[in-house]
C-alpha cells in the first residue's frame, strides 16, 4: 500500500486527486495522510468528498475516512464498473476537479461510461468548463481518446446548481508530441452574464477590444440562465496545434474592467512565449500521457502543480518523467513521459 503525505508539493486537492484516478487505473491501494495539508483550510471539503465518491463508485472501492474534513483517507479499488453515473457536490465546489479525480478511469474505460456532475462550472480556482471542452478535450482526442463533454447549464459561486455531462466510449490510446502552437486560425471574446445586466458584459469586451485589439467580429456579449447570478468572460486563441483559454469571473466588489484586465493580462503573458502548452494545461496533460503511451511537450516553467505530478505519477505507473530547461530559452521547458 502506498503512503502519501498530502500536504507535500503544491499541498492540495491536486494530490489527493492523482492518487484516486492512478490507482483506479492501477489497482494499487493507497493510503493519504495531511489531506490539503497545505491549504489554509485543511481535509476533505465538499467537492473533494465527492471526488472520493466518485471514484469509489468507478472503481468498486473500499474507502475509510471518507467525511468532511477528514485529514486522512485509505482508499483500496477493486475492478472499473461501466454504467451512467451521476453525483451532485451540493455547493458550488468544482465540477472539473470532480472529473478530474476519475479522468484516468475515463481514458482507461472497457465500456461505456456517463458521467454527471453537479455544482460549480465556473469557479475561481479551477478550469472552468470552456477549458476543459476547449483546450483539455482536443488533446485527449488526438490521444485516441473518445469523449464527448456537455454544458447542461452553467452554476457559478456561490449557489452552483451547473451541471456538465461526459461519455466515454472506450478507445485504444497513443502518444503524443506537441512542441509547437502553429499559426493562429481564430481569436474569440465572449462574455456572458446571468441575472447580471448586459452593459457589464460589455464593458468587459471594451477593455478586450482595447487591451488586445481585437475586433468587432471577435467579440459577443449573452445573456445566458443559472441558479444564480454570474458573470465570466471568457477569451480563446486557437492555434492550429492547440486552443489557448482564458476566463475571468466576475464577483461581487470587483469591476467588469478589472476582470476583463485580468484575463487579458493572461492572454498577454502567454503571447510573450511560444511554448505550446500553458502553465495550466501542463499539469493536466501529464496523467493522461502517463496512462496512454507517453509522449513529450513544451510549456513554461512548471508551477508547483506541475512540480507534483512529476513526482507523484510514477509512484503509481512505470514512467519516467523529465522536465528540463530548453538549453535556448530558459523560459520554457519540456515535459517528456516515457513508459518504463
Amino acid at each position: 500500500m502506498l503512503l502519501i503525505d498530502g500536504s507535500e508539493g503544491e499541498g492540495g486537492g491536486q494530490v489527493l486527486r492523482t492518487a484516486l484516478g492512478l490507482s483506479l487505473v492501477t489497482g494499487k491501494e493507497f493510503r493519504i495522510v495531511r489531506i490539503r495539508g497545505g491549504r489554509e483550510r485543511p481535509g476533505l471539503l465538499r467537492q473533494h468528498l465527492t471526488g472520493v465518491q466518485a471514484a469509489a463508485k468507478l472503481g468498486n472501492a473500499e474507502v475509510e475516512g471518507a467525511e468532511l474534513g477528514s485529514m486522512e483517507l485509505r482508499f483500496r479499488p477493486r475492478a472499473l464498473v461501466s454504467g451512467d453515473f451521476e453525483f451532485s457536490i451540493g455547493t458550488a465546489g468544482s465540477t472539473t476537479l470532480v472529473l478530474q479525480a476519475v479522468l484516468p478511469a475515463l481514458l482507461r474505460a472497457t465500456a461505456p461510461i456517463t458521467i454527471a456532475v453537479e455544482g460549480g462550472t465556473h469557479n475561481g480556482l479551477a478550469p472552468p468548463f470552456e477549458f476543459l471542452e476547449r483546450s483539455l478535450l482536443p488533446i485527449l482526442t488526438r490521444l485516441g481518446a473518445k469523449l464527448e463533454v456537455a454544458l447542461i447549464r452553467p452554476g457559478f459561486e456561490p449557489a452552483g446548481g451547473g451541471r456538465i455531462e461526459v461519455k466515454v466510449t472506450p478507445s485504444p490510446l497513443g502518444s503524443l508530441e506537441l512542441v509547437t502552437r502553429g499559426k493562429l486560425l481564430r481569436r474569440e471574446a465572449k462574455a456572458v452574464v446571468a441575472s447580471i445586466p448586459l452593459k457589464v458584459a460589455n464593458r468587459e469586451l471594451g477593455v478586450v477590444r482595447e487591451e488586445l485589439a481585437f475586433t468587432d467580429a471577435e467579440i459577443r456579449a449573452e445573456e445566458i440562465t443559472a441558479p444564480s447570478p454570474g458573470n465570466a468572460v471568457t477569451l480563446t486563441l486557437e492555434y492550429e496545434q492547440v486552443t489557448d483559454v482564458f476566463v475571468g469571473l466576475g464577483a461581487p466588489g470587483i469591476m467588469a474592467e478589472k476582470v476583463a484586465r485580468r484575463a487579458a493580462g493572461e492572454v498577454k503573458r502567454s503571447l510573450r512565449t511560444d511554448a505550446p502548452v500553458g502553465l495550466h494545461l501542463a499539469d493536466q496533460l501529464i496523467v493522461p500521457l502517463a496512462v496512454a503511451k507517453g509522449g513529450v511537450f513544451r510549456t513554461v516553467e512548471p508551477t508547483p502543480h506541475t512540480r507534483t505530478q512529476v513526482e507523484l505519477v510514477p509512484r503509481f505507473l512505470p514512467v519516467k518523467i523529465e522536465a528540463t530547461p530548453e538549453a535556448q530559452n530558459a523560459s520554457t521547458w519540456r515535459i517528456r513521459v516515457a513508459p518504463i
